[in-house]
């Protein structure tokens, strides 16, 4: 019997190796850690017209992060849009601000994660502006973003109407972009969300440590089933994990049919996990999802089937070292 196993699951440490078959028993055995669920709310690509439920507005962002709070959301992941044209991410900060003081309104205890991601016709000083307006984590792309995708009609009477469009695109994350991002993260004491996409990533999470622009924990998240990202299979989550640094925690997302099976994987394992409408417009085939309070929800019934709690905000906080901002 090890020290670990005499402890109390309040007593054991939020991190550990997840791929190790030993640790994961004793886990299973003696408790996994609270479960910390993230809503990514909206996103910069698709708006309303791939489905009514997502928020677009500084309003309609609060009222739907707030339902999808009371529901078991421990944190958020917002893109703030441009008032003056819902079609676009944020251009500035101001935008930025008036959706946290929205949101925290709203539901002040949760944590906001704001991306750097943008739009797909963001620039890079576009999608840093999210940073001014002091979030408690923002998200950082650890490698280029290439993505070609169809974007459906966006029709009236919805703001700023516009026709079909075809994206063909690549976003250059540099290592010298990304070092500007995290040096400015750690600056303001903003904590990364750093996004794995493929294993190749690991290059630059240990860069980053190398460099000192990380704290511990590390908040990782694997992104699944995004073009030119991994494929979401079981097989490839295990093989990002074993890449990841000591002391890490684990946020899983999986995008648009694969959410569900690779947020339930990440909850049977220890991890974490991120739903909503940014990744998913669908609860099951054929039907859309309502909410991004609907999609917190499962989360929250498939962990207490797991047997494991849903952690508070305080108690995320507490998990990540964040120190609450007002």
């Amino acid at each position: 019997m090890t020290r670990e196993s005499r402890l109390q699951p309040q007593q054991l440490p939020h991190f550990f190796k997840y791929t190790d078959s030993q640790e994961f028993m004793e886990r299973v055995r003696i408790g996994m850690p609270p479960l910390i669920i993230c809503v990514a709310c909206n996103g910069g690509i698709h708006g309303r017209e791939a489905n009514d439920a997502l928020p677009e507005t500084a309003e309609q962002i609060a009222d739907s992060v707030g339902a999808a709070y009371d529901s078991g959301a421990a944190m958020v992941h917002i893109h703030a849009r441009d008032p003056k044209d819902l079609t676009r991410g944020a251009r500035d900060a101001e935008p930025w601000r008036e959706v946290l003081r929205k949101v925290r309104e709203r539901c002040p205890e949760i944590i906001i994660n704001a991306t750097t991601g943008g739009g797909f016709n963001s620039t890079m000083e576009e999608r840093a502006s999210s940073l001014d307006a002091g979030p408690e984590v923002a998200s950082l792309n650890l490698a280029p973003d290439m993505s070609r995708f169809q974007l459906r009609e966006r029709a009236a009477p919805l703001p700023n109407p516009r026709p079909a469009l075809e994206v063909d695109e690549c976003i250059p994350y540099t290592y010298g972009h990304i070092h500007e991002l995290a040096a400015k993260m750690k600056q303001l004491q903003i904590k990364p969300e750093l996004e794995i996409y493929h294993a190749g990533c690991a290059w630059v999470v240990r860069y980053l440590i190398e460099n000192d622009l990380l704290q511990k924990p590390y908040w990782i998240q694997t992104v699944m089933g995004y073009q030119t990202g991994s494929f979401p299979t079981v097989g490839n989550v295990l093989g990002l994990l074993k890449e990841l640094p000591e002391e890490s925690l684990w946020l899983c997302s999986g995008l648009g049919p694969y959410q569900l099976p690779m947020t339930t994987l990440a909850t049977l394992m220890g991890g974490h996990v991120r739903v909503g409408l940014e990744d998913n417009v669908y609860y099951a085939r054929g039907e859309k999802a309502k909410s991004n309070a609907e999609l917190v929800q499962r989360s929250v019934r498939i962990a207490h089937e797991l047997n494991r709690p849903v952690a508070t905000p305080a108690q995320a906080r507490s998990m990540l070292g964040l120190t609450l901002k007002r």
